[in-house]
């Protein structure tokens, strides 16, 4: 079902200019793994914004809804069924926060991301505690937010859950927590394994520096440090030297990708 009331309905040709480089939405496409289609609801009121994100999410190939108040996006929420929702906190008539609260009231446990210009701690918990799954600032990177709801949606079908990762002849068993390459053993630190762990469960993606602060070291805020430099140059030493094949890659000014090619 596509929204008919939304402005972005018939996709005109709006100005995307809205957060970052196009580029960064091209080079998300490139690094896809090509995983199946999404239906996504996006409740948001700037036309602008929306357009963006609605054209990045097409382009990837996932069917998108558009609505552009609380009260449309409660009634598109409520009326079919999404993989994920990306809802702005800050809406006409009801605000996000109602929606995803009325919403989870419904017992609708699809998975939400909240955007938000507001980013201070004490907002991220209001969005978390009303029922969002993640919680993304504005202005934010596109191919930061397409990964953000792939995880979310993985994370919403258990089924799915792995135990043993694999990208190329690199292998992890995260319930022994051994890690190989070619059948040669990798030894790793506890930090070291948790990045290797989210880059491989995130293979063939972009993965942002704000991703991994917070998800391996769960840092809600950049400690301004190089942390993840070092911890990234100590991964790629342990599992790509001695390997013709480099598996780590950092993506110029976008963050990190794991993945076999080239």
């Amino acid at each position: 079902m596509t929204n008919s009331s939304s402005p972005l309905a018939s996709e005109p040709n709006f100005r995307l200019n809205y957060v970052a480089d196009w580029q960064a939405v091209k080079e998300t496409q490139e690094f896809a793994n090509g995983g199946d289609s999404m239906r996504v609801l996006v409740i948001e009121d700037d036309i602008e914004a929306a357009a963006y994100l609605v054209k990045g999410l097409r382009e990837n190939g996932h069917t998108v809804d558009h609505a552009v108040d609380g009260e449309e996006g409660l009634g598109l929420a409520m009326s079919a069924p999404y993989d994920v929702m990306v809802v702005d906190r800050m809406l006409p008539k009801r605000s996000g926060l109602n929606v995803v609260a009325a919403i989870r009231a419904e017992e609708n446990t699809t998975p939400v991301l909240f955007l938000s210009a507001l980013g201070e701690v004490d907002d991220r918990i209001k969005g978390l505690k009303a029922g969002g799954d993640d919680y993304l600032t504005k202005p934010y990177a596109f191919a930061e937010l397409l990964a953000r709801i792939e995880v979310l949606v993985r994370r919403s079908n258990p089924e799915q859950v792995k135990t043993r990762l694999q990208v190329g002849d690199l292998e992890v068993d995260l319930l022994s927590r051994k890690v190989t390459r070619a059948g040669v053993g990798i030894d790793l630190q506890p930090r070291e394994f948790r990045l290797l762990e989210y880059l491989m469960k995130n293979a063939e993606r972009v993965v942002t520096r704000t991703m991994l602060l917070e998800n391996v070291w769960e840092y809600h805020f950049d400690p301004q440090t190089n942390v993840i430099d070092v911890h990234i140059s100590r991964l790629r030493a342990k599992i790509d030297k001695n390997f013709d094949v480099p598996l780590l890659h950092t993506i110029r000014g976008a963050g990190y990708s794991l993945r076999a090619t080239g």
